[in-house]
């Protein structure tokens, strides 16, 4: 199901700890395409959230119809969910701020302080190895945040009250699924 993130709160459980919840609205979303074997070659369902659209995988295609609306109701207060979403973007980052690196002397003499060093030996293998932490893009990323647990529905209004973070900014679209 697709939804969208609308910030973060807390809320108390029956004991009184307070618990950090996101609330995200999820749905209604509307099955837009029904994809078979026979037609497209594989199963799926098409669903809409405003202007946002996503495929879905599913086992039994006939479950669902064109126009059939998915809501905040298909969870239930204890499901454990994956939420995934774009991450926010920090821009362009150092090593320090992206890798956790460290910096090297500040004293003496050292000219050694937030660059990189050496990135490789000469001869042997005479390139640099993928994956190399270096310096680059920071963020804005696709993330999942597994084992997520449902806390509250309010389905009047298609909310949902997620136990922890959920990627993004406030506004960001996300998809959610039982895990």
């Amino acid at each position: 199901m697709l939804g969208k993130k609308i910030g973060m709160t807390q809320v108390y459980d029956e004991s009184g700890n307070m618990i950090g919840v996101t609330v995200v609205e999820a749905g209604p979303c509307v099955v837009s395409q029904v994809k078979t074997v026979a037609k497209e070659g594989y199963d799926a369902i098409q669903i809409t959230f405003g202007k946002k659209k996503c495929e879905i995988r599913v086992d039994n295609p006939a479950d669902f119809k064109v126009g059939q609306e998915m809501k905040a109701d298909a969870f239930k207060s204890g499901d454990m969910i994956e939420v995934s979403g774009t991450t926010v973007g920090k821009g362009f980052a150092g090593r320090i701020k992206r890798w956790h690196q460290h910096r090297g002397p500040m004293s003496h003499g050292s000219k050694f302080h937030r660059i990189p060093g050496s990135i490789g030996s000469g001869t042997t293998p005479g390139r640099v190895w993928k994956g190399k932490q270096m310096p680059g893009r920071m963020g804005n990323c696709q993330a999942t945040n597994k084992g997520l647990t449902v806390i509250q529905v309010i389905p009047e209004k298609n909310l949902i009250l997620l136990k922890g973070s959920v990627p993004g900014k406030r506004g960001n679209t996300v998809f959610i699924r039982k895990a």
